[in-house]
């Protein structure tokens, strides 16, 4: 094993039976070995010398498959191959739900049941959150038992919780009345930048992830179209959107003109150099939109305000 041949022995009657056992006893073992899923701490744990033994097949732990795993995941990043959020998300379960338990455990040693265990103590997670934190497990032990093909890897084991039909959200989509009462009330209290930043979401179905990655090149006012091939994620821009199609949306005359009014409010604004960029929605003082935090916060207080329904920001996309 590792190179090296050791000669453990088994307290047995040295009958044809026994050493029958014995030899297919040996065969197994060799097969796990080749797989690297042999412990010889666990075959033999009165092996003389047992503490001298270095067995390298072992001594990867679940913190360093992690790390691998992460690593992995940001060269899929820097290949465009993942988006930056997928991986800081993947950062975040593993940190803090997985790697405090399992990190300095052997990696081939997890059983099926430490899992178990681990994701039964988690009383807080939803049914959402717990699907999310196991497939996040599933995919950074699926990675680290790449190089024991022959293993059996226990986070296969582990399965997602059931949603039902009731358990699954509805979509609540805004009547004509309700959108034009909060998109007067954003315009009022928070002024046009904001409002016109909303409205358009209403008349076009765009992501608001999409919307702050606009450009002013993104919008022809000859023939009335928008084109949609880019995202801003966490403050990262994206060369693709959340479903990785482009789209070049036919404008309704509501959105055209909305987007005539965003362009002539950036004109006044370049003219006090308050704008020196090319993105066609921006904050109220000039600057472009890097997450959608302060949107989502003037989103939520206009809600409270008006004492109606709250939705998502993404709910404008669905109207009746």
């Amino acid at each position: 094993m590792d190179g090296m041949r050791y000669r453990p022995s088994v307290v047995r009657r040295s009958t044809e039976a026994n050493l029958k056992r014995a030899r297919e006893h040996l065969q197994d073992i060799k097969l796990r070995i080749r797989a690297g899923a042999f412990c010889f701490a666990e075959e033999f744990p009165d092996f003389r010398g047992l503490d001298k033994l270095v067995n390298p097949s072992q001594a990867r732990s679940c913190a360093q498959v992690f790390d691998e795993f992460l690593s992995h995941c940001e060269a899929r990043l820097a290949r465009n191959d993942l988006s930056a959020s997928t991986l800081d998300s993947y950062r975040k379960i593993l940190d803090t739900n997985w790697r405090p338990h399992l990190g300095a455990l052997p990696f081939l040693s997890v059983q099926f049941s430490t899992l178990v265990k681990i994701a039964d103590t988690r009383k807080a997670w939803g049914k959402k959150t717990y699907n999310n934190c196991v497939s996040v497990l599933r995919r950074a032990f699926a990675f680290g038992y790449r190089n024991h093909p022959h293993a059996l890897n226990p986070a296969c084991g582990l399965r997602s919780a059931r949603l039902s039909a009731r358990e699954q959200p509805k979509p609540d989509p805004f009547r004509i009345q309700e959108a034009e009462t909060l998109i007067a009330a954003i315009h009022r209290d928070w002024g046009e930048a904001q409002g016109n930043y909303d409205e358009l979401r209403f008349f076009t179905g765009l992501r608001p992830s999409e919307e702050i990655a606009l450009t002013t090149r993104d919008f022809d006012p000859v023939r009335g179209t928008l084109r949609v091939n880019k995202a801003r994620v966490r403050g990262i821009d994206r060369n693709c959107t959340k479903t990785r199609q482009d789209r070049l949306i036919q404008l309704c005359p509501r959105a055209v003109r909305v987007i005539h009014r965003q362009l002539r409010l950036r004109e006044q604004l370049a003219h006090s150099a308050r704008v020196d960029h090319d993105h066609l929605f921006f904050e109220q003082s000039g600057g472009p939109i890097q997450g959608l935090l302060h949107p989502h916060q003037r989103w939520r207080r206009a809600f409270k305000k008006l004492r109606v329904p709250y939705r998502q920001a993404h709910a404008a996309r669905w109207r009746l």
